[in-house]
């Protein structure tokens, strides 16, 4: 039977309330040119064995591209057993840990993940996962406007923060009517210098966004940027690349005074690409902040017969306790992403994360290089990069990716869409899962790519 739990007179009775004679009319805003009355490429019923070999000879038709595009979303290596273990029931169907005393498990693994993410980001204490880097952003900024001492709202936000997420920052900031400044970016160095935000007023501003890497792959002197922030008593919110940080200094450790929050997306941590999605945002900050911050928190206790038991707690922040106080409409989250974050932390353990990184910073040094040995290819930025970093052309960035991905690869970012003074500028992205062959293989594409596009006359 079809998976619609609606009787005929269940939709009967909704359509009338609705002012309805036909649920076709539900979808009237939609073009009808887009409208499928038939689903010719599905057929109605086929055996087990007769769906396994359609559905064989469909991915037989995809075309593998060797993918060096990231731009926030990134292609790493996930062992096996990540989503072996994710896949198991007591996790995939786990709704929600409210009821302690049948949770332990799902309490326990979100307790480890909390922990991991905390050491990792060298700070204090971490939530148990929100929905994703960009709204993780947005939520951090909500939380520091809650922990200033002063009377100061103002976010500061540098322009290499990735776009995608200040626009997410600025949707939430408008409707709580907390100011935000865009910083601009030095195109030389592709950084921001403390110098570009000395000049501008700090009575109002609550905290400072630092990316690390930046939306360019580059590498600010956070040590600079967060001591600036404590002389004028600004929060300073860290927005990290958690594989980074295997490689780069903790934002606990900035400055020997530390970051206040620390948030990004966990997407890196054995989860796949996935058309987009589901990712996973997480959050850590310091002790004194705990109560402030979103999302929910797992402790570790003892029962009444002295064995470890784990509970959520703090829950004035969560809606089903007191909603008047809570600091977020974070409720249900991504729960299975944190449990895949913590099975891939786990299997590859502090050094595993620190080769994955390691590997991903030398490869993309060496595909850096090998471009910009290219006639018609130039750096961009003369700053520090982990595993992402800009090239300039001669010829068109489009026409380039266009000509790429004919010969099966994915080339990156074309940054002219969303910086109108980067419009020949392409953001290329290098993991783990790249071999000294792939890069070779990139490198004399994009040779040859660039050769056919400068002998292409104008008009052409």
């Amino acid at each position: 039977m079809p998976f619609i739990p609606h009787t005929e007179a269940d939709t009967e009775a909704m359509l009338a309330e609705l002012g309805l004679k036909h649920a076709d009319a539900l979808w009237a805003e939609i073009p009808k040119h887009l409208r499928l009355k038939q689903m010719p490429a599905f057929p109605e019923a086929l055996s087990e064995h007769a769906l396994l070999r359609l559905l064989r000879d469909r991915a037989a038709s995809d075309h593998y591209h060797l993918n060096f595009l990231g731009a926030g979303a990134y292609e790493h290596h996930i062992p096996a057993a990540v989503w072996d273990l994710a896949s198991r029931g007591e996790w995939l169907t786990a709704y929600t840990p409210y009821q302690a005393e049948a949770s332990q498990g799902t309490l326990q693994m979100l307790y480890e993940y909390q922990t991991m993410i905390a050491n990792l980001t060298g700070m204090d204490v971490a939530n148990a996962s929100l929905y994703d880097g960009a709204s993780a952003l947005a939520e951090a900024a909500l939380m520091a406007v809650r922990c200033q001492t002063r009377d100061a709202k103002r976010i500061l936000v540098p322009e290499h923060v990735h776009p995608y997420y200040r626009q997410v920052l600025r949707t939430f900031l408008d409707a709580q009517n907390i100011p935000m400044t865009e910083m601009t970016v030095d195109l030389d160095t592709g950084l921001m210098p403390v110098s570009n935000i000395q000049a501008l007023p700090t009575h109002d501003v609550a905290a400072v966004v630092i990316p690390m890497p930046s939306f360019f792959g580059t590498i600010e002197d956070v040590n600079q940027l967060t001591n600036w922030a404590k002389q004028h008593g600004i929060l300073v919110i860290a927005c990290v690349n958690p594989i980074a940080l295997a490689l780069l200094k903790e934002p606990g450790s900035w400055a020997a005074i530390g970051a206040d929050i620390v948030c990004g997306e966990a997407q890196p941590l054995g989860i796949p690409l996935s058309s987009g999605g589901p990712y996973l945002g997480f959050m850590a900050c310091k002790q004194m902040y705990i109560r402030q911050l979103p999302g929910r928190i797992v402790g570790r206790t003892e029962d009444g017969a002295g064995k470890t038991a784990y509970t959520l707690t703090l829950q004035a922040r969560e809606q089903h306790i007191r909603r008047g106080k809570a600091t977020s409409n974070i409720c249900t989250n991504q729960g299975l992403a944190a449990m895949a974050a913590t099975a891939y932390m786990s299997l590859l353990g502090s050094k595993g994360l620190e080769e994955v990184s390691l590997a991903c910073y030398q490869q993309a040094h060496k595909l850096a290089e090998l471009l910009t040995s290219i006639d018609g290819v130039n750096k961009a930025f003369n700053a520090p990069f982990f595993h992402e970093f800009v090239i300039r052309l001669s010829v068109p960035v489009e026409r380039v990716l266009a000509l790429l991905e004919e010969k099966n690869l994915l080339g990156g970012f074309p940054l002219g869409d969303e910086y109108s003074d980067l419009n020949d500028c392409l953001l290329i992205n290098v993991t783990e899962t790249k071999t000294d062959a792939d890069l070779e293989c990139y490198a004399n594409a994009l040779a040859e790519v660039i050769v056919q596009l400068t002998d292409e006359k104008p008009g052409e």
